[in-house]
C-alpha cells in the first residue's frame, strides 16, 4: 500500500501546487520526479539536471492508520532548508494535505493565493476517502501505460465515481484511458467513444475548470470526434488554467502538428519537455512533431533521447523507425522496429509500419506475409484497416489502399487523424480519393 499511496499523494501534490499562482510558480512534472525515487544524486544535482530553484523533499510512514509526511522546501542551490514541517493523522484527512501543504509553500517563497485558487484546491479533491484512495490506485496503474494497467486503471477509476459520482478527477481517469485505449492498446474506437463521452460529461458537470478537465475533454475531441478547433480550445483552456501541466503543452502540439502549424507546435513540445524533461513520452511524441514537419534528423534525436530516458520504449523505437524509413535508410529502420515489435505488446502500428518498409525496400514477398498476419488477427480482434492500408500503400497498390482507408473510415478508425499531416501518404495528396477521404472525415485537409 505504501508505493501506491505515496507515488499518487506525489502526483496530486504536483499537481495542486502547479495551480497555486501559474504566473510565477512553476512546477516540474510528476515523470521527471518521480525518477529520483530511489535516487542517490545530491539535491544540488537533481535541482541542476531538472532546472528547479527549489525541490521539496518528502517522507511518509504508515502505522497502522496513522500516516505521518514529513516535508522540507529546499534551495537546490545550496540546500538551504527554507521551511519544514510534519503532519500526523489518519488517511481520511490526507485529503486536505495538499492545500495546506501548496499555501505553506507558497508562503514561504512568497507568493500569494488568491480567494478563488484556494476554492479551486478545495474542490479539486474528493472528501471520500475510500473514493480518494481508488483514484490513487488508478493513477498508479494508469501510469504504467500498458493494456492491462490500462483495464485495471479504469476499474479503480470507476471505484471511485461508484464511492463520489460527482469526483471529478476520476472521471477524467475514465475518459483518458477510454480515449486511447484505440490508440495504444488497439481497441475498438465505437466501443470506446460512447465510454469517454459519458466520463467527459460527468466531470465537467462537476469540475469544469480543472486543467485535467479541460485535456481530457481535448484528447476526446481530438481522437475520436475528430473536431479539431473544439479540442485546441479545450487544450489552451487548460494551459491558461494551469501553464506548467505539461501533458496539455503535448496535446496541444501534437494537434497543431497535424494542422501543420509547425513552428508553435515545436514550441509547444518544447514546453512540454522543460515542464518535464524526463517524460519518455514527451520525447517520443516531439520526434513525432518533428517526423511531421519533415524533419527527420531532429525526429530520430527526440526518439532516441525517449529511449535514453526509457529503454524499453516501443513508442520511442517506433518514431525511430518511421524516420529512418523516410531517409531512405531501410536496414535500421528494420533493425529499430523489431525492438518495437519485443516491447510493443503486438500493437498494430509496429506490425505495419514494419511491413510498409519491406514493402518500400522491395521485399514484397515478405510485406505480404505481414498483410497475411495482420488479416488473420483482424478475424480474431479488432484490427484497424488503416495497419493494412498503409502496407498496400507502400507497395504502391493505391487501389487497395483507398478502399481499406474507406473501410478505416466507416469504423472510425482513430490512425486516420494523421492522414492530413504523415508524410507517409504525401504520394497520395494529389489523388481526388485522398481528397475525398479527409473530407467524408471531416478533418483538415
Amino acid at each position: 500500500k505504501d508505493e501506491y499511496f505515496s507515488d499518487g499523494l506525489s502526483e496530486e501534490l504536483i499537481a495542486a501546487l502547479g495551480q497555486v499562482d501559474p504566473a510565477h510558480l512553476h512546477v516540474i512534472g510528476r515523470t521527471s520526479v518521480m525518477s529520483y525515487k530511489r535516487s542517490l544524486k545530491s539535491l544540488s544535482e537533481i535541482g541542476r539536471e531538472l532546472g528547479a530553484a527549489f525541490l521539496l523533499e518528502s517522507s511518509m510512514r504508515i502505522e497502522s492508520e496513522r500516516v505521518r509526511v514529513t516535508s522540507k522546501l529546499i534551495r537546490s542551490e545550496d540546500q538551504v532548508q527554507s521551511w519544514s514541517s510534519s503532519y500526523d493523522a489518519e488517511p481520511s484527512s490526507m485529503l486536505s494535505f495538499q492545500r495546506q501543504l501548496s499555501a505553506a509553500i507558497a508562503e514561504q517563497i512568497r507568493l500569494s493565493l488568491s480567494a478563488e485558487r484556494l476554492d479551486l484546491l478545495k474542490r479539486r479533491q474528493t472528501k471520500n476517502p475510500q473514493a480518494y484512495d481508488a483514484y490513487l490506485r488508478g493513477r498508479y496503474y494508469w501510469n504504467h501505460f500498458t493494456p492491462a494497467t490500462t483495464r485495471r486503471a479504469v476499474e479503480c477509476f470507476a471505484q471511485a465515481t461508484g464511492l463520489d459520482p460527482n469526483y471529478a478527477l476520476a472521471w477524467t481517469g475514465i475518459a483518458d484511458a477510454s480515449s486511447s485505449a484505440p490508440i495504444h492498446a488497439d481497441a475498438c474506437p465505437e466501443e470506446f467513444w460512447k465510454k469517454a463521452e459519458m466520463a467527459i460529461r460527468r466531470a465537467v458537470a462537476s469540475e469544469p475548470e480543472l486543467p485535467e478537465t479541460q485535456t481530457s475533454v481535448g484528447i476526446l475531441k481530438f481522437w475520436l470526434d475528430w473536431d479539431w478547433q473544439a479540442a485546441e480550445a479545450a487544450y489552451r483552456n487548460a494551459i491558461r488554467l494551469d501553464p506548467s501541466y505539461s501533458l496539455a503543452h503535448r496535446m496541444l502540439g501534437i494537434l497543431l502538428a497535424c494542422k501543420r502549424e509547425d513552428a508553435e507546435a515545436r514550441a509547444e513540445m518544447t514546453r512540454a519537455r522543460t515542464l518535464d524533461p524526463l517524460d519518455a513520452m514527451h520525447h517520443a511524441l516531439s520526434a513525432q512533431v518533428a517526423f511531421f514537419t519533415r524533419d527527420y534528423s531532429g525526429a530520430i534525436d527526440h526518439a532516441r533521447q525517449s529511449i535514453i530516458t526509457l529503454s524499453n520504449f516501443w513508442i520511442g523505437y517506433y518514431q525511430m523507425g518511421q524516420a529512418y524509413e523516410q531517409q531512405g535508410d531501410y536496414p535500421r529502420a528494420l533493425d529499430v522496429l523489431r525492438k518495437a515489435e519485443d516491447f510493443g505488446s503486438g500493437n498494430s502500428k509496429v506490425i505495419s509500419l514494419r511491413a510498409y518498409v519491406l514493402a518500400k525496400s522491395g521485399q514484397t514477398e515478405q510485406a505480404l506475409a505481414a498483410v497475411d498476419k495482420m488479416q488473420k488477427l483482424s478475424e480474431e480482434r479488432y484490427f484497424p484497416p488503416y495497419a493494412i492500408a498503409l502496407v498496400h500503400a507502400g507497395m504502391g497498390d493505391a487501389d487497395l489502399a483507398f478502399k481499406l482507408l474507406e473501410q478505416a473510415l466507416e469504423c472510425h478508425d482513430v490512425h486516420l487523424a494523421l492522414l492530413p499531416a504523415d508524410p507517409k501518404w504525401d504520394s497520395f495528396r494529389s489523388d481526388v480519393r485522398f481528397l475525398r477521404l479527409l473530407e467524408g472525415s471531416g478533418l483538415p485537409h
